[in-house]
């Protein structure tokens, strides 16, 4: 890991095996068009069900990509929420809206997939907001 020079090492709270299996699994960002196509190939998209009038207003997350992308985005997001206070926030103020612990932790994944995608794509490294 210290050979590579990926602007995701400058995330708190990811360590070092989390930052080497979504970097692996992942390979070049510039691949995907945008962070909605890395949550869909990680599996952290949310399904949709239609029928003729009837959508569905409960939508689960898809489960079909990479069972490892996905652990690894979750168990980040998790750290991450843990050692960036943006992002702590973030959690806080999902909770505060009454969503269940790993509801929220899920939306900050997503969070965190739209934040390592645009650090990706520019090579800037991580600045938190104060």
């Amino acid at each position: 890991m210290d050979e590579i020079h990926s602007p995701i090492t400058t995330i708190p709270g990811i360590g070092f095996r989390m930052r080497a299996m979504i970097l692996a699994k992942t390979g070049d960002f510039s691949r995907f068009d945008s962070p909605d196509k890395v949550l869909a190939y990680a599996g952290l998209s949310p399904s949709t069900y239609q029928s003729g009038q009837l959508v569905n207003g409960y939508a689960h997350m898809e489960k079909r990509g990479s069972k490892y992308l996905r652990f690894a985005i979750f168990n980040a997001a998790k750290y991450v929420c843990h050692w960036d206070p943006t992002f702590a926030a973030y959690l806080a103020k999902k909770r505060a809206e009454g969503k269940h612990y790993n509801v929220a932790i899920s939306h900050a994944a997503k969070k965190l997939v739209r934040l390592i995608y645009a650090l990706e794509r520019t090579r800037e490294p991580y600045r938190q907001v104060a």
